[in-house]
This record gives C-alpha cells, sequence and structure tokens, in this order.
C-alpha cells in the first residue's frame, strides 16, 4: 500500500465547472483548480471499464492527483436476505478492483443498517461480511484501503467506536471519517475543537499513528434533524466549525485526503485547502 505524502483536497466526483464530463477531464480540471485528489463517484453503480481505468491511472499519475471512490449506496452488509448481503459484498469488492486498475488509494462504503437488532449482533455479522471482501481483494492482490464510513444517522451502523474495532480486528480496514455525519449523528455535537482532538486521540491510541498518516476524510456543511443527517450544505451556509477542524487536522499531523461533498464540491474544496495552507500551529 503507498504511503500519502501530506494532507491532499479533492471533489467528490468529477468538478461542476470541468467544462467536459468525463473522467479523464475531470482529473485534468482537479489539477487546473490547484487541487491535488478526487473521488470516483460509483454510487449508481460500478460502470467503470478495466480499459478505462488503465487510461485513469495514467492521467491521475501524470498529474499527480490521488484518487480514491466511493462504492454505491446500494450496500447493506446486515440485510436479511442472503441476496442482498452477497449483492452488497460483490459492489463493494467490483469497487475496490476498479479503483486499484485505476492506480487509487482507498475504497469507501456504507456499510449497513441496524434494522431495530442489537448492535452488538450487527457488528458480528458485519465484521464477518468485511472480513470475507478483505480475504476476497487480497487474495487477488488488490492493495487498497476497505473504508466503512462513519455514517450520519443513528439508524445506520458506522459510529467511531464501531469503525476503530473493525479496523483493529481486520487487516487493510480503516474508517473514512466523515465530520458531518459525525455532527449530524450526534445532533450538533463533534463541532468543536476539542471533540475533534477526543476523536483523533482515541485513533491513534487504539490504531497507532498508521491510522493518522492514511485519514480518508469527508468534509461539508451539513443539515440535520434530532434523526441525523437530512442533506449536505455549502460550508459557508452550515454551522460547520470547518476551520476550527481544519486546525486540529494541522496540529495532529494528519495525511492522507480531504474530499469535499458540498454540493459546490470544487468551491469547498478549494476554500479548504487554502485556508489549510494559511494555518500556522
Amino acid at each position: 500500500m503507498f504511503k500519502v505524502d501530506r494532507l491532499r483536497f479533492g471533489t467528490a466526483g468529477i468538478p461542476i465547472s470541468t467544462p467536459k464530463r468525463s473522467t479523464l477531464d475531470g482529473i485534468v480540471h482537479v489539477r487546473n483548480l490547484g487541487l491535488d485528489a478526487m473521488e470516483l463517484e460509483f454510487v449508481r453503480g460500478v460502470n467503470l471499464k478495466p480499459e478505462l481505468a488503465k487510461k485513469i491511472k495514467y492521467v491521475a499519475r501524470k498529474h499527480d492527483i490521488l484518487l480514491t471512490a466511493h462504492a454505491p449506496y446500494y450496500i447493506n452488509l446486515n440485510a436479511a436476505e442472503k441476496a442482498k448481503v452477497e449483492a452488497s459484498k460483490k459492489r463493494i469488492i467490483q469497487s475496490a478492483e476498479r479503483l486499484h486498475q485505476a492506480g487509487g488509494w482507498s475504497v469507501v462504503f456504507h456499510a449497513g443498517y441496524y434494522l431495530k437488532q442489537d448492535p452488538g449482533k450487527v457488528y458480528e455479522k458485519i465484521r464477518g461480511e468485511i472480513k470475507d471482501i478483505v480475504k476476497n481483494l487480497q487474495d487477488r492482490g488488490i492493495e487498497v484501503w476497505v473504508r466503512p464510513e462513519l455514517t450520519g444517522k443513528p439508524t445506520q451502523f458506522g459510529d467511531l467506536r464501531e469503525l476503530v474495532k473493525l479496523s483493529e480486528e481486520i487487516e487493510m480496514v480503516l474508517p473514512t471519517i466523515d465530520f458531518a455525519h459525525c455532527h449530524a449523528r450526534n445532533v450538533g455535537k463533534f463541532n468543536t475543537a476539542e471533540e475533534w482532538r477526543e476523536m483523533l486521540s482515541f485513533m491513534e491510541d487504539r490504531l497507532g499513528r498508521e491510522a493518522l498518516d492514511n485519514m480518508h476524510i469527508h468534509i461539508s456543511g451539513i443539515n440535520y434533524t434530532s434523526k441525523g443527517e437530512r442533506n449536505h450544505l455549502n460550508l459557508q451556509e452550515s454551522d460547520m466549525n470547518w476551520e476550527d477542524l481544519l486546525r486540529v487536522l494541522k496540529e495532529f499531523r494528519v495525511r492522507g485526503v480531504v474530499i469535499s461533498e458540498s454540493p459546490n464540491i470544487e468551491g469547498d474544496a478549494i476554500l479548504m485547502k487554502k485556508k489549510y495552507e494559511e494555518i500556522r500551529v
């Protein structure tokens, strides 16, 4: 697994201002915007052909753009129906496979739902399915980080403790920390430097420095209710204390990638990168 040299900033998908809406043009445009990462969005399905993945790898390397991928939304590793679980695993495996062919680094997915079941039992079930996914990838020499995401609603599997425990117990697994989801899931909490320091210290204590040297982060503004996440917002139209968050990331010397999931994806990615570069700690 290759190491990331710094904290990079990029967009969730092809930037909106890309003149021609293709992945290859998107990568070039990300570089032209002064950014250095991009997340391939497989959210409706893995529709990237292996031949194009190879071209993407060449263009991303040429322009020094780090690639991640978001697996399809239709995933529930805790579904009651075995067929749904198997289809979910297949989608994650296929996403990892294409990302690997494109020279990418880290694949993120929403692992599943509690479905009103005992969280401990749900954890065991999801852990078993992720172990299977990782074994499949390892057996075929596919080396990318497998990243269950910190989710935005309490009905969804994926709080910080669960994700850290999975990362302790399974190779190739680390969390995707979506700070906006954490804020929404906890109904307005996790929006201060002190709380973010606690989160990063907890990760470092349990998973070692490697976790902070290889972070896959999502940041955006977020609208939420008592039931958690509602929809994403632009940073400056939200209550996210994003400048303080960037300060804490710099303080902890975090490396990896920050992906902007705001509606104005490149606007907020550029805003965050510029602010981050100005911060002195």
